[in-house]
């Protein structure tokens, strides 16, 4: 590998690394595993015969796509035995492939959760069809499927994404209002203020992996998420002394937290009728690499 070849192949590759990374992250639901697959298709791409490849960016979304299939394999294994809910590794303060349209921008964890139950096929023929931008007989190649396969596979994704989809957007600004009331009443042990802003049917998920503590299960109602936190403060007071910060996760308000041992978390809310209607929070610290406080 000469010097020029890598940097003509890597000028070439790196105007794609947005979307591309978008579309591995949707797939896998791991921001390191989506790097991972990104060397591996640059790797692909350098080796290739550039010169003949027309629309690189059709060509690298059908690598990327392949190479996270054969990752997926091994991720649903993973799954069958992880500790305690699943939720996909947390994007802090940033998006993914901002050229592809108001479908690219959403990663939401609620969104992320139901493509997380779609097939790997189902999942692979929406986000190459209706988020990347191919016709379904460039799916059809990239999957190694019929093309009426890959539009059937696409519908029944299409259908649970928007089956799983509120009805009305909720606004970002009412939030980052909800997040900081949150903030601010969790610091200070509030638990009234706290009741006032979670909905009757709030659920709250913690994703520790077994690598730290967390809840096993979801924890579905106002009162037993209350009483959750209240529990919480009530074995360890110094968790009142966190220090936490407003932050964008998964373009959702959201705070990220550092306790006092260095550990970081996220939390990430969802909201309806100005109440929080469900709280993602990860600790999972494989899944934190990338978040800075």
């Amino acid at each position: 590998m000469t010097t020029a070849t890598h940097q003509d192949a890597l000028a070439d590759f790196e105007p794609h690394r947005r979307s591309l990374m978008g579309l591995a992250y949707r797939m896998l639901g791991s921001r390191a595993e989506a790097e991972d697959v990104l060397q591996d298709a640059y790797l692909r791409w350098h080796g290739a015969d550039r010169a003949a490849i027309e629309e690189p960016r059709r060509y690298l979304g059908t690598v990327v796509a392949r190479l996270c299939l054969d990752r997926m394999k091994s991720a649903q294994a993973r799954r069958e035995v992880y500790v305690g809910p699943w939720l996909p590794e947390p994007v802090v303060d940033e998006a993914f492939g901002d050229e592809d349209g108001d479908l690219a921008h959403d990663i939401s964890v609620a969104l992320m959760l139901v493509l997380e139950r779609l097939s790997p096929l189902e999942r692979a023929s929406f986000l190459l069809h209706d988020v990347f931008g191919l016709d379904f007989g460039e799916v059809a190649r990239a999957l190694g499927r019929g093309e009426a396969a890959c539009r059937q596979l696409a519908t029944r994704a299409r259908t649970h994404i928007e089956a799983g989809r509120p009805r009305f957007p909720a606004s970002y600004k009412d939030g980052e209002r909800l997040a900081a009331a949150f903030h601010k009443a969790a610091a200070s042990g509030d638990t009234v203020t706290l009741g006032q802003i979670l909905a009757e049917d709030v659920v709250l998920f913690t994703d520790g992996g077994g690598k730290r503590i967390a809840a096993l299960n979801p924890i579905h109602g106002a009162d037993r998420v209350l009483r959750f936190f209240a529990g919480i403060a009530a074995k360890n007071p110094a968790l009142l002394a966190t220090q936490m910060r407003a932050a964008t996760v998964n373009g959702l308000a959201g705070l990220v937290l550092r306790e006092q041992d260095g550990s970081i978390d996220t939390m990430a809310f969802d909201h309806r009728d100005g109440r929080i209607v469900a709280i993602y929070v990860t600790r999972n610290p494989e899944k934190l690499q990338y978040v800075r406080f």
